[in-house]
Order: structure tokens, then sequence, then C-alpha cells
């Protein structure tokens, strides 16, 4: 095991990204510890450059700009959709929907409201445009 964490570590750490009022989001804290291969794309490039270089054992807070977490609201990912183009799929407001791309690839959308031809939906990230307050413990690195 390494003493710090690399760019390319496997990690072992604990993590609880709240709003700056403290309003929790998610936490690994009260659970079972998250292991993720850094530079693989399973946690934020911001945040993987906030904890490479910090040793096993430190704890750290770092707060975050909206960009440089989930990126700024952007409103051309808002969109109309025609109800004739959702399927048969039950549509309510505020809600989170299902989406097939051509690809086969599959995304979210939130929908924001919904009349009888129409669901206004954004598919931007829950938090894009929100900044956040990540704490993080470093438990273990290994070279991957």
């Amino acid at each position: 095991m390494n003493q710090t964490v690399l760019a390319d570590s496997l990690v072992t750490l604990h993590y609880r990204i709240t709003l700056p009022n403290g309003q929790p989001l998610l936490s690994t804290f009260e659970a079972t510890p998250a292991t993720l291969k850094l530079g693989a794309g399973e946690m934020l490039p911001t945040m993987e450059k906030l904890i490479v270089g910090l040793p096993i054992g430190a704890r750290q807070v770092f707060e975050l700009s909206a960009e440089e977490a989930f990126g700024p609201h952007r409103p051309e990912l808002v969109e109309r959709v025609q109800r004739k183009h959702m399927l048969s799929q039950e549509i309510e407001a505020l809600s989170i929907m299902e989406f097939v791309a051509p690809d086969g690839s599959k995304y979210s959308g939130f929908v924001r409201e919904v009349d009888d031809a129409s669901a206004l939906i954004d598919f931007n990230h829950p938090l894009a445009g929100k900044p956040i307050r990540l704490e993080v413990e470093i438990i273990g690195a290994a070279v991957a």
C-alpha cells in the first residue's frame, strides 16, 4: 500500500457530499467505504485532483463551486418533449424518467412539468448549478 494517494491509485475512502448549508446528499460514513480507481471515470475529475497527494488517514473538507462540482445548470439541456414520443410511460411531474438513446444507451431526465401534450424535461445533473461541500477520509490506497 502507498502512504499517499496517487493519480492512478485504487483508493478506499469514506466521502460525504452536502450542500453548503449542511443538507446531506450522499454519504458512505454510515456504511461501507467506497473503493474507486482514480483515472477510470468513477469520480469527478475535480474530486480526484483534490484527493491526490492526501496521506492515508487524512480527513479533509473541500468547498466546491458549482462549476468545480457538477458544472453550471445549462438551459439548453431543458427540453419540452411531446408525449407522443414518450411511448406508454406514465409521466409524473417532479419525477425522474429514463430515456433510451438511438445507440441504446440510457440517460435520465427530471420531469419539471407535464400537460396533456408534452412534458418539460431537465437533462442536467440534479446538482448542476449548486455548490457542494465534499468531506473525505482516506482509508487506503494501492497501485492498481
